[in-house]
């Protein structure tokens, strides 16, 4: 007969496969990280171009900038954007393939269908904002809609990105409020908040090279 230590290791090791079967677990902490850096990147860039025209981030929400710093912020956006999805694929990719786990196998799909079908929608809004010159409510949004994603998507991987999209979203919030501070909170939110989320999900789950 089993002791009671086998006999718990046992359902222990049922109780994993069946997470494993439900979630997936290849999410990267690292991309969180690295997905953090580059919004930092961002920020700082912004705030480097704003200061070499002699403007304030007040100038940008209020919509008395030039084309040249339109296109500018646009372009920082949008590079930003690529690149952080192609961070997370690509890490992601490297530690489904290290774990035997298919990035686009049916877990996959649903983790990542469900994360960027509110950001598309978030993105599609911000254009509309745009249109319509709404300019400072532009960065809460993006913060709101991500934050929004990850809760949807966080019931598919790790449980903790819940707790990452609650943070953004409230975040995003504030900056409704304090519009002044919307390049801070995007700082915060993107750059700030995924570092810290990056590092609890590598050194929690991935250090010791157990997905879960």
């Amino acid at each position: 007969m089993k002791s009671y230590q086998e006999q718990l290791a046992t359902l222990e090791e049922i109780r994993s496969l069946m997470q494993r079967s439900s979630r997936f677990t290849s999410l990267s902490g690292l991309s969180g990280v690295a997905v953090g850096l580059l919004a930092l990147a961002g920020t700082g860039l912004v705030n480097w171009h704003l200061n070499q025209q002699n403007l304030l981030y007040q100038d940008v929400y209020q919509g008395r900038i030039n084309q040249e710093t339109a296109i500018f912020l646009v372009t920082v956006v949008l590079s930003l954007f690529i690149l952080a999805v192609g961070s997370v694929l690509l890490l992601t990719g490297l530690k489904a393939q290290k774990s035997g786990q298919a990035i686009w196998h049916h877990q996959g799909q649903r983790l990542f269908s469900n994360l960027f079908i509110p950001i598309a929608v978030g993105g599609l809004f911000c254009l509309i904002l745009l249109y319509h010159n709404i300019l400072y409510l532009v960065a809460p949004c993006m913060l709101i809609f991500y934050g929004l994603a990850l809760i949807h998507s966080s019931k598919y991987t790790f449980s903790e990105i819940r707790y990452l999209g609650l943070g953004e979203i409230a975040l995003g919030l504030l900056a409704c409020f304090q519009i002044e501070y919307g390049l801070i909170a995007w700082g915060m939110g993107f750059g700030g908040l995924n570092i810290l989320y990056g590092a609890l999900i590598h050194y929690t789950y991935e250090r010791n090279g157990s997905n879960l």
